[in-house]
């Protein structure tokens, strides 16, 4: 019997989809929501307005929404992938001409409807082209230079159009989601040492440039890296945001202050914290006991997904899962080193948790990619 035989006979069919979507990573995701609902709620000081409620419309529209990507076959999904991230550029190029501004930064296209942020589509769409790609090319020429350089072109192609906009954190993530892929399908680790050597030599030369006019970042970003290195030489300027945040995980002690009792978020002395400084509040609140909670629903997420894709004999489908995998791991590891003063403050919200309607959605879909990977796998 054949591949494509074997393949096709015992894929399910109709409502038996449903049985075999796999329910463990559906729950984790609701668990992971309900976490944001409770501190979007605790943050709007007992109002379901205005965070709440267009929150959970949101989560319950994304869930309809995985479950119907989830429906289509893998198939589909591994030829919609070139399209898919020719038409995520071309949004991108589309942010640059008419693109609203917000804060000083250009990210999002209005669609009446909702704000939509191409650069969160980009990070699933960049994966779904490069697990497409690998599984196109022959294994022996993975390493090839040439086919090296092709993924690469693609992966620094978005990266710069968003760095641009200028969204540092974002950038970053589309960076290392893109580089894991390669990982992930086989690219020799000298690339890979090679590229880390360059990057040492970059830091080098951003720190070089400050000041001169071929200055590399926008003042602000140095500003972060400043914060991030010192953040009591400026306290309440620059640094005050760390500071701030580390006030906040530190008076939650083991078990918390209690729900809604966080003085920091209460008392509006938390920056963004119904977005990027999230975790603090929940922390704060809930303690030790709570952060480590959500890390572990966040951790159950990725070994789920990971015990998916290594079961998966589709070359295709168990690179995707991986990926999104990865570029899921990326987003909280990010976010929670962010606010805890181990990495510097890039703008990465907490995936389910920050307030926001693009990220959660287009993290949901990708969800359900996972699932038609995880439905149409041979069996």
């Amino acid at each position: 019997m054949s591949y494509l035989e074997y393949n096709t006979k015992f894929v399910p069919t109709g409502f038996r989809k449903l049985l075999y979507l796999n329910w463990p990573v559906i729950m984790l995701l609701i668990a992971v929501s309900s976490f944001g609902f409770l501190m979007l709620y605790s943050v709007a000081g007992g109002s379901f307005n205005p965070w709440v409620e267009p929150q959970v419309k949101r989560f319950a529209l994304g869930l309809v929404l995985m479950v119907v990507v989830a429906m289509v076959p893998i198939w589909f999904w591994r030829n919609m992938a070139f399209v898919a991230f020719g038409g995520s550029l071309l949004l991108l190029f589309g942010v640059e001409i008419f693109g609203e501004v917000r804060q000083g930064a250009q990210r999002w296209i209005d669609l009446g409807f909702m704000r939509l942020q191409p650069s969160e589509l980009t990070k699933i769409t960049l994966v779904m082209f490069l697990a497409a790609y690998y599984d196109w090319l022959p294994n022996n020429r993975t390493s090839h230079p040439f086919w090296v350089f092709l993924p690469v072109i693609f992966i620094l192609a978005p990266v710069a159009l968003v760095l641009n906009q200028p969204d540092l954190g974002t950038s970053l993530l589309l960076l290392m989601g893109g580089a894991a892929v390669m990982f992930l399908a086989g690219v020799h680790w000298a690339y890979f040492a090679t590229v880390i050597g360059a990057g040492i030599g970059t830091v080098v030369a951003v720190f070089q440039s400050r000041g001169t006019p071929w200055q590399l970042l926008k003042d602000y970003q140095y500003r972060r890296i400043d914060t991030f290195l010192d953040p009591a030489n400026d306290p309440l300027g620059a640094g005050y945001h760390i500071t701030q945040a580390k006030i906040a995980l530190g008076s939650g002690g083991w078990t918390g202050r209690g729900f809604m009792q966080g003085t920091q978020s209460r008392l509006n002395f938390l920056p963004e914290k119904h977005t990027d400084f999230i975790f603090t509040t929940l922390a704060e609140e809930f303690g030790f006991v709570g952060a480590f909670t959500l890390l572990a629903l966040y951790l159950l997420i990725v070994v789920f997904c990971f015990i998916s894709a290594l079961s998966n004999r589709d070359r295709f489908a168990s690179l995707l899962t991986l990926g999104i995998a990865v570029t899921f791991f990326l987003f909280f590891a990010v976010n929670m080193a962010m606010v805890t003063g181990l990495a510097p403050v890039v703008g990465v919200p907490l995936p389910l948790v920050s307030y926001g309607g693009s990220a959660m959605l287009v993290l949901l879909v990708a969800f359900g990619l996972v699932q038609s990977a995880h439905v149409h796998r041979p069996r």
